[in-house]
């Protein structure tokens, strides 16, 4: 008897000290830097990142170019498109506030149809209405 208590005492001793720590404590330090849903609070600074300044020879005449790594590159040309499509997305919401979009009476057509007397409407082949 008394060797089985000892027995399950040193048992639940070994079990407790070999318990699962929790996946933030259990990570290594470098990954902890990295926000997760279960460690939110850290967070890094995503704003835009430095330009490299241009090396400059014989008073500003001759300029150095400076090659991008391949990821640099990446980025730049990403960048690029997304200059593009916000200025697609701008043109085309000012293409949609002339009133032949945003107004209901124009129908769909550039300019604003006639009104006239019941008799004399016209079936429009444009937008299917008598007007």
């Amino acid at each position: 008897m008394n060797r089985k208590c000892i027995a399950i005492i040193v048992t639940v001793v070994f079990f407790s000290s070999c318990q699962k720590q929790p996946i933030s404590q259990s990570q290594p330090s470098y990954r902890q830097e990295t926000p997760s849903s279960l460690n939110p609070e850290s967070r890094q600074n995503y704003g835009q990142r430095p330009q490299p300044k241009h090396e400059t020879w014989f008073f500003g005449l001759f300029k150095k170019k400076q090659k991008l790594s391949w990821g640099d590159q990446l980025i730049v040309e990403y960048e690029e498109r997304m200059k593009e499509n916000v200025k697609e997305k701008r043109k085309r919401a000012k293409k949609m506030e002339k009133p032949q979009y945003s107004d209901w009476t124009y129908f769909g057509h550039k300019r604003k149809p006639k009104k006239r007397p019941p008799e004399k409407m016209k079936y429009c082949e444009e937008c299917g209405i008598r007007h």
